[in-house]
């Protein structure tokens, strides 16, 4: 299983689906679960949410600054 791409698509689908997004921030590892479709082991899964939540921040945070910048 490619988790990379895994995270990657529960990072795309939290920014473009708001019941998704919600859902995430209430219930994250039964989100990822469903998107993943597969039961990972709690610290792999935990891994998983973590890394999602700070690559939809970092995403955010990119994205104010470009409009600082004009870009």
């Amino acid at each position: 299983m490619d988790i990379k791409g895994k995270i990657d698509e529960v990072v795309n689908k939290v920014k473009s689906d708001p019941n998704f997004a919600e859902q995430f921030k209430n219930e994250p590892i039964k989100a990822v679960e469903g998107v993943i479709g597969v039961d990972l082991p709690d610290d792999v899964i935990n891994n998983v949410v973590d890394a999602v939540k700070s690559k939809v921040s970092i995403d955010g945070i990119k994205d104010k600054l470009g409009g600082l910048f004009g870009n």
